[in-house]
């Protein structure tokens, strides 16, 4: 549960940021399409996979670094899985990625709110989330 934790601090951290530097003007966002089908098959196989696993592509190569050898397994199927995903993607065009797709937006115009309630209701959600596994001892 560390690294969640860590991760979901940093991402609010970060959500704030890049909200007030785009606001600046000292940035501009350069956002992929949303694809609907890309985004539940991707993010659902990218689950799957962390949770089988127990990596996620950064930490497999910093454990492997280590000489947690296991990791190599992970990053094997990692590397499977891009090379799969390359010789698949005529058939994917043509199927999940043929799902509604949304343009190149972020979430604040896919719900047509600003960024700000969408950080406050991430950051909120994370908090409780937070204190949860906190009162849970995880």
């Amino acid at each position: 549960m560390t690294v969640v934790k860590f991760m979901l601090s940093a991402v609010i951290v970060a959500m704030v940021g890049f909200a007030i530097l785009h606001d600046l003007g000292l940035i501009t966002f350069n956002h992929k399409a949303m694809n609907l089908g890309g985004i539940l098959a991707g993010g659902l196989l990218f689950g799957v996979g962390w949770a089988v696993c127990g990596f996620c592509p950064g930490t497999a190569v910093g454990a492997l670094g280590e000489g947690r050898w296991h990791a190599g397994f992970a990053i094997l199927g990692m590397l499977a899985g891009a090379a799969l995903h390359g010789a698949a993607q005529p058939w994917l065009q043509r199927t999940a990625l043929a799902w509604h797709d949304y343009g190149k937006i972020g979430l604040p115009q896919a719900l047509d709110v600003g960024a700000y309630p969408v950080i406050a209701v991430f950051a909120g959600l994370s908090v409780a989330l937070l204190g949860f596994l906190d009162r849970k001892g995880l």
